[in-house]
């Protein structure tokens, strides 16, 4: 079994609605190792699974996913906006997909969205989620807001964490470090194989995205990089199993 970590990037969502239940199961079916998926939390205090801070492009109804309770955004189509295929598919919560993956080996990396909505309290409701399934070996922790990962580590130590970032952070492996990260998720193009070496020796490893490219996929196992996030988890599948990795 391939060694790189294959992170289906919002479930499979090159072939399925994304951050849906039938795109997490897809992403298993293609070979998916991990899954990447977005957590926000519900007027009443839920958590579920959503990428946008609002509700318009992917279920076509106005409003911030923070003024609507579980039961209504429950109600939602998420699906018929990707294919009609797909009509009635809902906005899973974490604890549906944590189900899924838990006796399956799946690493599941959660990002907290956690910028322009500002939830208090998210982080120790994940982390309470993720202690109430024992997944706690299971989970990677990412945000671009890395206030919130630092808290994140005080908080629940043994879970890993991942900061996300776009381009040019010099030496990341230092300033994770710093953050008491695991792992940097980086911008595909922010990743050099002589980075991938410094970083590994400082104990952090790199989970790139989103990578959609078989040259890309490609180049980035040749740098020895531990996980890649992609919208083609069958697509890495097949060339983890032809590199031989």
């Amino acid at each position: 079994m391939s060694q790189i970590i294959n992170f289906a990037h919002r479930g499979a969502s090159g072939v399925c609605p994304e951050n849906t239940m039938a795109a997490f199961r897809k992403a298993l079916e293609l070979g998916a190792t991990g899954i990447e998926t977005d957590v926000q939390m519900t007027k009443d205090g839920k958590l579920v699974l959503i990428h946008d801070e609002t509700l318009q492009r992917t279920t076509g109804v106005q409003g911030w996913v923070k003024d609507y309770t579980l039961e209504e955004i429950r109600k939602l189509d998420a699906g018929s906006w990707f294919s009609e295929e797909f009509r009635g598919e809902r906005i899973p919560t974490l604890e549906e997909l944590l189900e899924l993956t838990k006796d399956r080996g799946t690493i599941v990396n959660i990002e907290l969205k956690i910028g322009a909505v500002q939830y208090p309290g998210l982080e120790e409701k994940v982390i309470e989620t993720i202690r109430s399934f024992g997944m706690e070996k299971q989970i990677v922790i990412s945000s671009f807001n890395h206030y919130s990962l630092v808290k994140c580590k005080s908080i629940a130590p043994e879970i890993h964490t991942g900061i996300l970032y776009i381009e040019g952070l010099y030496k990341a492996w230092e300033y994770g470090q710093s953050v008491g990260a695991d792992a940097l998720h980086a911008l595909k193009y922010a990743v050099l194989p002589e980075w991938v070496e410094e970083a590994r020796a400082c104990g952090i490893v790199y989970h790139p995205w989103t990578v959609n490219e078989p040259e890309e996929m490609k180049r980035l196992i040749a740098a020895k990089v531990a996980g890649i996030i992609t919208d083609y988890p069958d697509m890495l599948n097949e060339l983890l199993r032809t590199e031989g990795v």
